[in-house]
């Protein structure tokens, strides 16, 4: 008789969870026969960056917003004022707190804010990383530049500008992820590819234009043969641009290949002071970070394709090359 009783209870169980789940799947259906899956204001969703003034966030933050407003939710920007990672964890630390419904960061140092990062999806927040990615943490999706293929076709374009001869140099950011993965996708492509040109020394330009321009100055008086300088992001090729000017006025300097589309970037583009920049899909990173969470928060996928991962792991949102020839399609419109 027991052995009936549970088995009646087993099945009881299997119809209630048949029942909740056809439910929660029709829920959805006719959400989005009713013109698609829409929240509510009061769902809030934080997008945390660092360095916070600067134009480069300006572009994801517009496509984070773009897609808030189509699904109806709110969106919040927190960030670190400086380059400074216990800062930026600090501003995560806050935000957790807050138990929003999903947060979407770019990290400043993978190896400093996996914890932080895994506390907020342990405490059932769902996280998704763009710009730049902490591999080791718990997040569910990075969506960004292939940032070793975009160093790849920096090197490319810089062979292409010097003849694929001579010496070469980077300044880069050597304690964030996505610029490691740039300088090394820039140093093996050069190495395979470009047998007449080497790079010759890597400098940390600190993602600022002085200490970049400083860089400079020192690969100049070491180097003041060199070929080319490839710096990767926007801060430093404005600095590298201002040593190269100040270096050799009348004759023809180096050639300077940089990264993303601020304004004072573009403008150094359509002077000529700079040769050519990578534009990244800033835009995309925002949106679709946006969307992953909201996918995430209302487990979506789950719902539909039961087994399967929620989001994408990894999403490449795309690189550019920008030179004089195309450089006004970049500007903010």
């Amino acid at each position: 008789m027991r052995k009936i009783w549970i088995i009646y209870l087993l099945l009881i169980a299997c119809f209630a969870f048949y029942v909740l789940n056809y439910r929660a799947q029709s829920q959805i259906s006719d959400q989005r026969n009713a013109g698609g899956l829409r929240g509510s204001m009061d769902e809030k969703y934080v997008m945390v960056t660092f360095q916070m003034g600067i134009d480069y966030w300006k572009s994801g933050l517009k496509g984070f917003e773009d897609a808030a407003q189509a699904l109806n939710v709110s969106v919040e920007y927190r960030g670190a004022t400086q380059r400074d990672v216990h800062e930026q964890r600090t501003v995560l630390e806050q935000v957790i707190a807050k138990k929003p419904a999903g947060i979407a960061i770019s990290a400043m140092h993978a190896a400093e804010l996996t914890a932080t990062i895994n506390k907020a999806v342990e405490a059932g927040i769902p996280v998704v990383l763009f710009d730049s990615d902490a591999p080791g943490s718990r997040a569910f999706s990075f969506l960004g530049t292939n940032n070793y293929a975009a160093g790849a076709r920096a090197a490319g374009k810089m062979a292409e500008l010097t003849g694929g001869r001579g010496k070469l140099a980077i300044i880069t950011v050597p304690d964030q992820q996505n610029h490691l993965d740039r300088t090394q996708g820039f140093v093996d492509t050069i190495a395979a590819e470009f047998p007449e040109q080497s790079v010759v020394v890597i400098k940390n330009g600190k993602g600022d234009p002085l200490f970049s321009r400083q860089a400079a100055e020192e690969i100049l008086q070491s180097f003041p043969d060199v070929a080319g300088i490839f710096t990767t992001e926007a801060n430093g090729g404005i600095g590298v641009a201002e040593a190269v000017r100040e270096y050799s006025p009348s004759v023809a300097g180096p050639r300077i290949v940089s990264f993303d589309t601020d304004k004072g970037t573009l403008d150094l583009v359509k002077s000529g002071d700079i040769d050519a920049t990578m534009a990244q899909g800033t835009w995309n990173m925002g949106y679709w970070a946006m969307q992953f969470l909201f996918s995430l928060n209302h487990g979506m996928n789950e719902a539909w394709n039961p087994g399967s991962l929620p989001v994408p792991q990894q999403v490449d949102t795309g690189i550019t090359v920008v030179t004089r020839q195309n450089v006004n399609d970049y500007y903010a419109k």
